[in-house]
């Protein structure tokens, strides 16, 4: 019995430390991580957090490559974006006690399960490549970086179960990665397609340990590998079509329309450890292997309309369908997870948005979303997670500056804020661990989210 303690420490602390080997994790602190990443949870650039991603498929900066790269077009202009967000969350779980005839309910410090912020760092650049080409025809490049914790944190990860309860969607999402470009296909029909990149990790690690934790005989082997999924999109300009001109075209010169479709992404990492103790376990040792994702993306295909009411209002309709359906056989492999039995479902997010030129320096961005929750369980063994309906807001505003000071082009500076709610909901916490009995508590489970987000745009 001591030595089978022993091991499972041992075994522990090894997994641990190709966990953290494998992904470069430099931090004394878990990475809180989640279902979903920043840009479909919150935003990238200020006005998509601003419009709650209502105006996102109708935004010409360097973000249309997430959302919308076909839109890229819209703008002949290049330009360089660096930017900043912050959310900060306060995701809370308030324990209704145990049910008649359950457990002991988990002892807390207070409701609030997480409040670690996300604090992302982003760098964006378009551009116009006509000239490297022998086509007279425009043609744009984009790509858009971000990092966590202000640049410090790149690819830390977290999987794991939990007693007290953990949030589905909310977490910091460490890397960031998309390129690619748009086009004019036809007269008002743009198109565009980009890259989003995430990284798939495997260690290996075969070594010889006593009881006291001492290894000798190492082998340790890393790889990590890019993991790229598609964007694509294509935006008609009715009037464009039709008529040839928005302006000779009447109520079609003002109406756009954008599908797009974003393939699923997540972060996964793979260990394999062979472990032999001298005396206890001989060769050819105890192989433990752990197969488990982190963050998850599902399929997504949007589709939006957006009107000009005048020439300097807008306004935008879109929804999105959520394919999370599809993560309940991934999570029935992961080897962290498996055990839950995750029930989720496909939803639809509608969205709207709203922008108004003031004048030619002044923009104001508004919007507003629904996401129903995709968690269907109420009951995930283990590690219990839970998730609400949210409500989000969003404002923000722009201002251009034309003459900037030592600059040649204009500057453009972007802020914008939103707020997220989570509707209460009661989950039950259940255990696979024998002796316990289920479900040994309920909690109700909501929260909001505050984010902050701010940019610097040259163009030129």
């Amino acid at each position: 019995m001591i030595i089978n303690k022993a091991y499972r420490r041992l075994a522990t602390l090894l997994c641990g430390v190709v966990l953290a080997a494998g992904l470069g994790v430099g931090v004394s602190t878990p990475a809180q991580a989640g279902m979903g990443n920043t840009a479909s949870t919150y935003g990238l650039l200020p006005m998509d957090v601003a419009s709650a991603q209502g105006l996102s498929l109708f935004n010409a900066q360097a973000s249309a490559l997430y959302y919308n790269p076909a839109y890229l077009t819209r703008d002949p202009r290049g330009e360089l974006t660096l930017g900043m967000m912050h959310a900060g969350q306060e995701l809370r779980a308030a324990s209704q006690g145990s049910p008649s005839g359950g457990g002991s309910p988990v002892t807390r410090e207070g409701d609030v399960l997480s409040d670690a912020p996300s604090q992302q760092v982003l760098i964006a650049m378009k551009t116009d490549l006509t000239d490297l080409t022998k086509f007279n025809h425009p043609l744009y490049f984009a790509f858009i970086a971000g990092v966590e914790k202000y640049g410090e944190e790149m690819l830390a990860f977290n999987s794991q179960t939990s007693t007290e309860g953990q949030f589905f969607q909310y977490g910091r999402q460490p890397l960031f990665l998309n390129l690619g470009g748009g086009v004019e296909l036809f007269n008002g029909i743009t198109g565009g397609a980009s890259a989003h990149v995430s990284l798939r990790s495997d260690a290996t690690l075969v070594a010889s340990a006593d009881l006291a934790g001492n290894t000798q005989y190492e082998r340790l082997d890393v790889t990590a590998r890019p993991v790229i999924r598609p964007v694509v999109s294509v935006n008609f300009e009715w009037g464009k079509v039709f008529c040839g001109n928005n302006d000779r075209c009447g109520f079609l010169g003002d109406l756009e329309t954008a599908l797009a479709f974003r393939g699923h992404t997540e972060a996964r990492t793979s260990v394999e450890s062979n472990i032999t103790i001298p005396g206890t376990v001989v060769d050819p040792g105890i192989t433990l292997l752990i197969d488990t994702l982190d963050s998850y993306q599902p399929d997504i295909y949007s589709a939006g309309l957006l009107y000009h009411l005048s020439d300097r209002f807008r306004l935008a309709l879109a929804v999105e369908q959520q394919n999370w359906q599809d993560l309940e056989g991934k999570l029935d492999r992961d080897t962290i997870k498996d055990q839950a039995n995750v029930a989720l479902k496909d939803i639809v997010v509608p969205r709207i948005g709203a922008e108004w030129t003031v004048n030619d320096s002044l923009i104001l961005t508004a919007g507003a979303a629904w996401q129903e929750s995709p968690l269907e369980s109420l009951q995930t063994p283990d590690v219990n997670y839970l998730d609400s309906d949210k409500t989000i807001v969003g404002v923000g505003a722009s201002w251009i500056v034309r003459n900037p000071p030592v600059l040649a082009f204009p500057l453009r500076l972007d802020f914008g804020y939103q707020f997220q709610r989570l509707e209460k909901r009661e989950f039950e916490l259940t255990t696979t661990r024998p002796g316990v009995t289920n479900p040994y508590e309920t909690v109700s489970a909501d929260g909001e989210a505050n984010i902050f987000s701010g940019s610097i745009t040259v163009k030129f």
